[in-house]
Formats: C-alpha cells, sequence, structure tokens
C-alpha cells in the first residue's frame, strides 16, 4: 500500500476532467497506461438475464469516467478475488461529457446501460429531475451514516430515493508559492499564512494587495484567476445558483452578489494573472511562477505537482482556505432494470465503505466523502512531500466538515459556473466593468437555461 507521501511525489499525468467542466475545454488526460473505453452497449440494464461466464461466473459491467480510482488502485481486481463468483468488466471514458453524452443516449433508449453508471456532481441534479426511475433505490444500503451529510443528498429524491453512493469530493484550499511570498515579504510558514486570511475570502485579496506592493517582479500576480476565488466562495453555502424548489436566484442571491463583488475587485486591482485555471497558459504559469496562489480543490493537487515538476517541489504548500467549500465529486449509481441488481448494488456499497475511499486516497489522491474515512490514519495522517509535507489530509478533511450540511444543486449549476468564469474574463482579459461583465453574464444565462 503506498503513502499519500510517496503518492504525490510519484510522477503520473494528470487526473483527467471527472467534474462537470470545470472549464470548456478541461482536457481530459489520463493517467499511464490507462485504457478507455467509450461508454458501450453491452451487458447491463434493460437486458434480460443474469450474464454468466463459461465457468459459471455472474458478470457486473461498470460504466465509469476519467480517475474515479476503482480499477487504478485494483480494488476491482480485489473484489474479485475475493467473490470468486463474480466477474467485474468496468469501462473507463476519458471524458466525462463525452460518458455523459452516451449515457443520456442510453438511458433514453432503455438499453445497452451498465449495470452501475458513474455519476459526476454537476449532472446529478438532472438525472434527480428527469432520470430517478431508471436507478435503483440505494437508500437501503446498510452503514449509510458514515458520509459527510452533505455529499448523499446530492443524490437523493424529494421522496428520499438514493439514486448514487458517494465516491470522492473536492474540498478546497489555497495552494501558495512560499519562495514567491518570501520575496514579497510575507509569511512563509503555513499556520502563519493561514492566519492572514482566516475566515474571510476579502482578507485574503488584501493579502493579495499587500503582495502586489512587496514583490520585486512586478510582472508577478498574486492569484491565477478570479474565476477561482468566485468559485471557492459561493461553493462553501448552501445555496448558490437555485434553491430547493429549483428556482434561480442567483440574482439575487447574497452569496453570488458577494462572490461577483470580490471576484471583481480582484480582476480590476490587477491581483491576477488572468489565467483560467485548465486553459493554455494555465500550465506553464505553474511551471514558470506566474502565479503565487490559487484555489485548489483536493482532487487539483496531482495537476499542480505534474504541471510544475520537479524543480518545484518543495516550493509550493496547502494552506486552510477562509471558509471550507467543496468543487467536484462523483457518485456510483445502480440501474434499476440491471439483471444483476443485487451483485451490483453489493459492489457498489463494498467499493464506497470507508476502508476503500482511504485506500484510494494513499494510491491516487481522491478525497473521500464518507467522513468516518476522514479520520481513519491514512487519510487524517496524509502528507504530500511534493507540497512541503503539508498535512493535506487534515487540511481538506477540516474543510470538507465546515460545508453545510446540504449543498443545492440546479440542472444547469455547470452551465452557469462556466458564464461567470467568462465574465470575469471579460473584467480581467477585455477591460469591461463588473456591470458589464455582469449584465453579459446575466443574459447568456439566461440564453442557457431557458
Amino acid at each position: 500500500m503506498g503513502t499519500a507521501r510517496h503518492r504525490l511525489e510519484a510522477t503520473f499525468s494528470a487526473r483527467p476532467s471527472r467534474f462537470r467542466n470545470p472549464l470548456p475545454t478541461f482536457a481530459a488526460v489520463v493517467a499511464a497506461g490507462l485504457s478507455l473505453v467509450l461508454v458501450a452497449g453491452c451487458g447491463g440494464g434493460g437486458d434480460t438475464g443474469k450474464a454468466k461466464t463459461k465457468d459459471g461466473k455472474t458478470v457486473v459491467t461498470m460504466g465509469m469516467f476519467g480517475v474515479m480510482g476503482f480499477k487504478e488502485s485494483g480494488l476491482l481486481d480485489r473484489y474479485m478475488e475475493e467473490n470468486p463468483d463474480i466477474l467485474i468488466e468496468a469501462d473507463v471514458a476519458g471524458d466525462e461529457q463525452t460518458y455523459y453524452t452516451a449515457l443520456q443516449t442510453h438511458l433514453a433508449a432503455g438499453s445497452g446501460l451498465k449495470d452501475i453508471q458513474g455519476i459526476e456532481i454537476g449532472r446529478a441534479k438532472e438525472l434527480v429531475d428527469t432520470q430517478s426511475g431508471k436507478f435503483a433505490d440505494l437508500s437501503k444500503t446498510p452503514g449509510l451514516d458514515h458520509y459527510l451529510p452533505w455529499k448523499s443528498s446530492q443524490v437523493t429524491t424529494d421522496d428520499g430515493k438514493l439514486l448514487g453512493l458517494g465516491t470522492d469530493i473536492g474540498p478546497m484550499a489555497v495552494c501558495y508559492r512560499k519562495d514567491l511570498f518570501e520575496q514579497a515579504g510575507l509569511p512563509t510558514e503555513r499556520a502563519e499564512v493561514e492566519k492572514l486570511w482566516a475566515g474571510d475570502w476579502a482578507k485574503y485579496v488584501d493579502v493579495g494587495r499587500d503582495f502586489k506592493k512587496g514583490t520585486k517582479d512586478k510582472k508577478l500576480a498574486f492569484m491565477d484567476s478570479s474565476s477561482g476565488l468566485f468559485n471557492a466562495m459561493i461553493y462553501g453555502d448552501e445555496q448558490q445558483f437555485y434553491d430547493k424548489s429549483g428556482k434561480l436566484i442567483y440574482q439575487d442571491n447574497p452569496v453570488v452578489k458577494d462572490a461577483w463583488t470580490l471576484a471583481a475587485d480582484a480582476a480590476e486591482s490587477g491581483l491576477t494573472a488572468k489565467l483560467r485555471q485548465f486553459q493554455p497558459g494555465w500550465d506553464p504559469g505553474l511551471a514558470n511562477g506566474t502565479f503565487a496562489t490559487t484555489v485548489c480543490p483536493a482532487w487539483m493537487l496531482a495537476h499542480i505537482s505534474e504541471k510544475a515538476g520537479p524543480a518545484n517541489k518543495g516550493k509550493w504548500d496547502v494552506a486552510k482556505a477562509p471558509k471550507g467549500a467543496n468543487w467536484g465529486g462523483t457518485f456510483l449509481g445502480v440501474m434499476e432494470n440491471s439483471p444483476v441488481k443485487k451483485e451490483a448494488s453489493d459492489l457498489v456499497a463494498w467499493l464506497t465503505a470507508p476502508e476503500q475511499q482511504a485506500y484510494i486516497f494513499e494510491k491516487l489522491g481522491n478525497f473521500p466523502s464518507s467522513k468516518t474515512a476522514l479520520d481513519m490514519p491514512a487519510v487524517a495522517n496524509g502528507k504530500s512531500a511534493y507540497f512541503s509535507d503539508a498535512p493535506i489530509g487534515q487540511i481538506f478533511g477540516d474543510a470538507a466538515k465546515e460545508i453545510p450540511d446540504e449543498q443545492v444543486l440546479g440542472r444547469k449549476d455547470g452551465t452557469i459556473k462556466d458564464a461567470f468564469s467568462a465574465g470575469l474574463q471579460l473584467i480581467e482579459a477585455q477591460g469591461k466593468s463588473p456591470d458589464e461583465a455582469w449584465k453579459t453574464t446575466d443574459e447568456r444565462i439566461e440564453k442557457a437555461t431557458r
């Protein structure tokens, strides 16, 4: 079993985009050696009779995307060793967008579905509202109280049906360059840095002003993008773009308005490098020290360590964010018409149990959605050698526990978030005023949500 320290120090490709279109062109780069098979129309839900191999094993099929970790960590092989009557056939799509398009096609046709299908957080509400009848109810699964309370609520229908069991999440922190902080006359030790912005994102922006005044290299920016700040602020609250009834509320939601105002202020004040995360220029910025901080979900650390490269090991560190927030996460659902629904449900329950979530964190860095797993030594004591031995298990675990017990999702959450990111870019890159950019963003959202 690898350690968290070795995991982030190892050389491996960045995790592909499993999160709902973080940005329109977020590349789906796949870990070396990973075989990518798009969701195909074989086996699973909609077929009749249990699929059997020549030697009598029951076949359970899985459709997944990116690096969900079950195949890559060897957990599927372990399950088959412990359950020799089961054969798992897992297809993995590298691009979540392609995966979801195929899943929608199979759901509409009522055939070609796998017994188990991965669900990305940005798709959860749409599936809950429009496709709940196609998924088995997993609410009676024993021991579900190990999850963080807000995780399961994201895939629960109004009448209590649970469409999937949680896998990982994306609690957020601030990744920062110690050498660039020192150059600007700011503290570099993690505990001191956290005090600079404790409890208030506005303090984080104020630190940016101090950084701008103190840095010797005036080409350096404090943060990569204002959109990262915006995301961190809104995803720490119960409601962002929609209320519980499904009504759009972003125009009047003070959480969104405050996040927009502060992010726009950072953009207008020249505190950003004008680099949207995962867009062209951002990866070189990580390697070349173009910016001193980036708001980073747990899953982003693998990407930063790869793109910033060995030369920057030990220069980066991770500090607690002003407020806990979550960006990203996935689930495993079982199809209602699966001929092996019981076997599939048993497999999903085992894969998402605390012990397996902790194991995947050690092997790959996927951060657990299980509060029980968060307290296990493998997670709680997890550190990153690349990020100056930062206690990432503790930092991200504490952030996850700060998030409200419920997070309201909407059908077009991903689309709306992308619109706000593009709107802030109008301020950063085109010099638009915050009012002009808001008006354009509002028009785009209105068109996209009709």
